[in-house]
């Protein structure tokens, strides 16, 4: 029972081995972000662990009119398209408005709908249109039986390359909580794969005023609880400075920190019986 998306050679579902999709949370510029994709492009290699890159190059929805946003749709397409080209990677990001979709869609793998943008049928319809396939990012605000109406508006379009993306639930002010229970509850409702945002569930959502804060120290114990709760793959934000990164740095782990990490979380896959 269940989808398997495709994206090249990697599998993600059923008993596909564990994926990971990550990367800085924003371009800030070319050379951080070919340093940060190289890194992971080989230590997922060492590790045997199939690889998305993933980084946004305009975050829209960020706390603060004053905050930083990305080089933009033309520049920050470019980086990634260069990055996809020089390193081999599957290219995974967040689109925002409808305007963005055919551009991005020529170069991107995988096109992100944005958690708070998960309702807004048209914009899913325009991005679903393209073939290409979809990671939903289940809203803060819904509930895991409730993204079976986002899938359904993906399906409508003859798109069935759909994975969903938890990244907690909105509990009180400027707080997250996750539940895990979800994500069996999404696997079975929808049949289709389950991502786990371990970075973003530790997030403290407009925390810090002018900006979101976050607690990064959470975020490997989070990801290890997901593994084992089924999770067909983790999406984990980082940074080779998390504190001077200029998009949700208090959540973003230290790059270097997935040496230890992700090993852990093959690990636990292993025990499950699942392939890792």
């Amino acid at each position: 029972m269940g989808n398997i998306v495709k994206v090249g050679d990697i599998l993600i579902g059923q008993a596909s081995p564990l994926v990971l999709i990550s990367g800085p949370c924003v371009i800030e510029d070319y050379d951080t972000t070919f340093e940060i994709a190289s890194y992971l492009k080989e230590l997922t290699r060492q590790l045997d662990i199939p690889f998305i890159f993933k980084a946004s190059y305009d975050k829209a929805n960020r706390t603060s009119v004053n905050s930083y946003r990305g080089p933009g749709l033309i520049d920050g397409l470019k980086i990634l398209e260069n990055v996809k080209k020089e390193l081999g990677l599957k290219i995974l990001s967040d689109v925002h408005s409808i305007n963005e979709v055919s551009m991005a869609a020529d170069i991107l793998d995988i096109i992100q709908i944005p958690a708070l943008l998960c309702r807004q049928t048209d914009f899913i319809l325009e991005i679903s249109k393209t073939g290409k396939p979809v990671n939903i990012k289940k809203g803060q605000f819904l509930a895991p039986w409730d993204i079976t109406n986002v899938v359904e508006k993906v399906v409508s379009t003859g798109n069935k390359q759909i994975m969903i993306t938890e990244r907690g639930t909105m509990f009180g002010y400027n707080n997250l909580v996750v539940d895990f229970r979800g994500l069996k509850i999404m696997q079975d409702t929808t049949g289709l794969p389950v991502i786990f945002d371990a970075t973003h569930s530790v997030q403290l959502p407009g925390g810090a005023g002018t900006s979101s804060g976050g607690q990064r120290e959470f975020a490997p114990i989070l990801a290890g609880a997901a593994v084992a709760a089924g999770a067909d793959g983790i999406f984990l934000e980082v940074h080779t400075d998390p504190d001077r990164a200029l998009c949700d740095g208090p959540n973003s782990l230290k790059i270097d920190s997935l040496k230890k990490l992700l090993p852990q979380l093959k690990a636990i896959r292993k025990i499950l019986g699942v392939r890792s």
